[in-house]
């Protein structure tokens, strides 16, 4: 009757009680259960099950640059990172209030790392989070307009609790890209939040962006509302490099 029940658990895809019912069995922990106690124990397990799934469906769907954790996070007093912050930003508060984090500082500073680590943590708080290298969306979505997929990809987008725009202001935006840059930001405005890193001072971003009244527009409704990032120091990765010299 067991092995009917299990194969019965995993036709219905309860795996989280088929592992937990199987193990029991094998231990012969089950006689030690009270019948309330070994339900209480199964669907536990299979919360526990889906709960994890979902998860790591999340984290594969936001398609991060790094695996990035928030605990492995390094705060050198010359990095001018506070860790009160970053662990306010733990509580996705920021994500509920639809406000923006932006991160800048100098190439290899931690900025994706940083970004990648609060999405990751965002996904295992439940919330949906995409991450984009701008230079790559922007052409992802000029082939989009030719070839019809760009609604669907904005659409995708748009459902994401939490968009993430890597290495923002690396290349100045044509009109097309404006355009689309504008899209995404009013479509995220007071609906969704928004982590945004780039090399370059915010102070410079209207002429990177280009043609002032829409420069005006997507940075009045991107800043107003944001947490400030500005990473010191020198670059992480050239002092990796100098510790393994060494």
């Amino acid at each position: 009757m067991n092995a009917e029940t299990l194969e019965k658990m995993r036709k219905m895809k309860l795996l989280g009680m088929h592992r937990a019912f199987k193990i029991s069995l094998e231990s012969g922990k089950e006689e030690a259960y009270t019948p309330d106690e070994i339900i209480a124990h199964l669907v536990e397990a299979e919360w526990e099950d889906r709960h994890n799934r979902s998860i790591d469906q999340k984290v594969k769907n936001a398609r991060f640059r790094y695996k990035a954790v928030i605990e492995d996070m390094h705060y050198h007093t010359d990095r001018n990172i506070d860790k009160n912050q970053m662990m306010r930003f733990t509580d996705c508060s920021f994500i509920d209030k639809n406000e923006n984090i932006i991160i800048t500082g100098s190439t290899g500073i931690g900025k994706s790392y940083i970004a990648s680590a609060i999405g990751h943590h965002a996904c295992g708080m439940g919330y949906r989070v995409v991450y984009h290298n701008v230079p790559k969306l922007f052409a992802k979505l000029k082939m989009g307009k030719a070839d019809g997929s760009y609604i669907k990809e904005m659409a995708k987008i748009e459902r994401q609790h939490l968009l993430i725009l890597d290495d923002f202001g690396i290349q100045p935006f044509d009109a097309q890209s404006r355009a689309a840059l504008m899209e995404l930001v009013e479509d995220r405005h007071g609906k969704g939040a928004l982590i945004i890193t780039s090399q370059i001072p915010v102070s410079k971003w209207h002429d990177i962006i280009g043609e002032q009244t829409v420069a005006d527009a997507i940075l009045d409704r991107i800043i107003h509302n944001a947490h400030r990032l500005e990473l010191k120091g020198e670059s992480l990765r050239k002092r990796r490099v100098g510790n393994n010299e060494s």
